[in-house]
């Protein structure tokens, strides 16, 4: 059976960690002097005796976590985050609407983007920060940041690594997981500072600099402005924005193999490291000719363009420089493509991720030489390692899975009035974690406030969905799970 008394220590240990970020943010409005102050010390105050009740139920309980519960409290830990950081914005006023205030946190901490304000520059500097701290802190994952900083509370780290990390194939840097957890979080932490140091250079304010570096290495597109990047129209700074989105849609392992342990050959070996690039380039390309070609563009001017949205949409990080949705059509079916592929696993970006893009190529060309050489056993491997049967049929039914959420939500969308392309491409978005969404009613460049409520409902369990990559919420509710044995 499922052991609620160490989920519900760890949760309450877990708000004690939101709740210190909240005090941050006290901290910021009263040194602004601005009227969110208060949100934030009763947002601080629930979170913090909310914690304490949920301690209390996990009092006695032991330190060990079964596989089961560590499903349970993986999914848990993000809605109750999500809950919870939707309580600044409710109670300062940002939002009016608790659907539209738990979209907004369940966006911020799945690292989508989506943002349903209309005008984020009206809002003070601390709720601001609030929406950048809630996608960096989901960048890597709640309970994986959990194991790095608090290794004692988890028992059971392994199963709960298995449960939140994304792709198949799980990589460890050091037989110890707390130690890969540190190692993995201070090359986040130090990416994190880099693009920080290099906004600032480049002309921001310092707390541009930091809300923009904490969302760009997060991978999740929230913007203090309401152009994002574009509001700077500096080449410099897109470039800057590319380089660490780039970066931090990497697999976090191979950086630390290849910059910490200056083994660079091995990032250049990687077969998912060469997908992304190669997907990146050329999809760059295409668009950049299309740019040339049909809208008149300069050269730099489409290269940076071009280069620029790709990016931003295979990594899922969702700003932008440039308004696509008055790009032709062609153009979204590119971002379309490359938003649902995402970058590598292991890194902070969504999507299906290239090593799946890898696995399924690999299977395809085996059924080729399969029908000319029928007796023959030709094993998948990548990067050298053979991926055994088990993992390729769970790549497929990922596949399937992904494919039927996104055509069963459109199809609802589209039902209650959303045009077809927007339809699409919203729920590709939140189940890619990407946040723009391709159309004629919500651009690329627009919020999703006119979205009605029920579709709003319907999207964040799709977000959440995404950033675990599907199975580790859906097998809550299968029969099998609770059942004793």
């Amino acid at each position: 059976m499922v052991n609620f008394r160490i989920i519900s220590k760890i949760i309450g240990s877990l708000l004690f960690i939101e709740a210190l970020f909240m005090s941050l943010c006290a901290l910021m409005a009263f040194s602004f002097g601005e009227d969110d102050l208060m949100a934030f010390l009763i947002s601080l105050l629930i979170t913090f005796g909310s914690g304490f009740f949920f301690l209390y139920l996990g009092r006695n309980a032991d330190n060990s976590l079964s596989r089961k519960d560590a499903y349970v409290v993986v999914t848990a830990a993000w809605v109750v985050f999500s809950f919870f950081g939707m309580f600044p914005f409710l109670i300062h006023g940002s939002i009016t609407n608790v659907t539209d205030a738990f979209f907004e946190s369940t966006s911020g901490f799945t690292t989508t983007g989506a943002s349903i304000i209309d005008d984020v520059e009206v809002l003070p500097h601390a709720i601001l920060f609030w929406r950048s701290l809630t996608q960096w802190i989901g960048g890597l994952g709640i309970v994986f940041f959990t194991i790095a900083i608090l290794p004692s509370l988890v028992g059971g780290s392994v199963k709960v690594f298995a449960a939140e990390a994304t792709g198949p194939i799980k990589a460890k840097m050091h037989p110890r997981l707390s130690t890969t957890a540190k190692w993995i979080w201070s090359i986040y932490f130090i990416l994190t500072i880099a693009c920080g140091l290099a906004f600032w250079a480049a002309g921001m304010t310092l707390f541009e600099a930091v809300n923009y570096s904490m969302t760009t290495t997060a991978t999740g597109g929230f913007a203090i402005h309401n152009e994002s990047t574009e509001y700077y129209h500096s080449a410099t700074i897109d470039y800057i924005s590319i380089t660490f989105q780039f970066l931090s849609g990497i697999n976090f392992t191979l950086l630390y193999i290849s910059i910490i342990k200056r083994k660079v050959k091995s990032l250049f070996t990687n077969s998912e490291f060469k997908l992304y690039v190669g997907v990146l380039t050329g999809a760059t390309l295409w668009i950049m000719y299309l740019l040339l070609t049909r809208m008149d563009y300069g050269l730099e001017h489409a290269f940076r363009a071009a280069l620029f949205q790709v990016v931003s949409f295979m990594t899922t990080t969702g700003m932008f420089n440039e308004d696509a949705g008055t790009w032709p059509h062609i153009t979204w079916v590119i971002l379309g493509v490359v938003m649902y592929l995402g970058a590598c696993a292991g890194s902070t970006s969504g999507g299906f991720k290239c090593v799946r893009g890898v696995m399924l190529l690999k299977v395809i060309r085996n059924n080729f030489r399969q029908i000319l050489h029928p007796n023959a056993v030709l094993p998948v491997k990548v990067n050298g390692v053979n991926i055994p049967q088990s993992k390729l049929v769970a790549l497929f039914a990922f596949f399937t899975l992904t494919i039927l959420m996104t055509l069963v939500t459109a199809t609802i969308m589209i039902v209650v009035g959303i045009d077809n392309t927007n339809a699409i491409t919203i729920a590709l978005s939140c189940v890619s974690n990407v946040g723009p969404t391709l159309g004629t009613q919500i651009g690329p460049v627009m919020s999703w406030s006119v979205l009605p409520d029920v579709i709003k409902w319907i999207l964040c369990p799709l977000m959440l969905m995404g950033r675990l990559e599907i199975m580790t919420v859906l097998v809550l509710f299968t029969r099998s799970f609770w059942k004793e044995n």
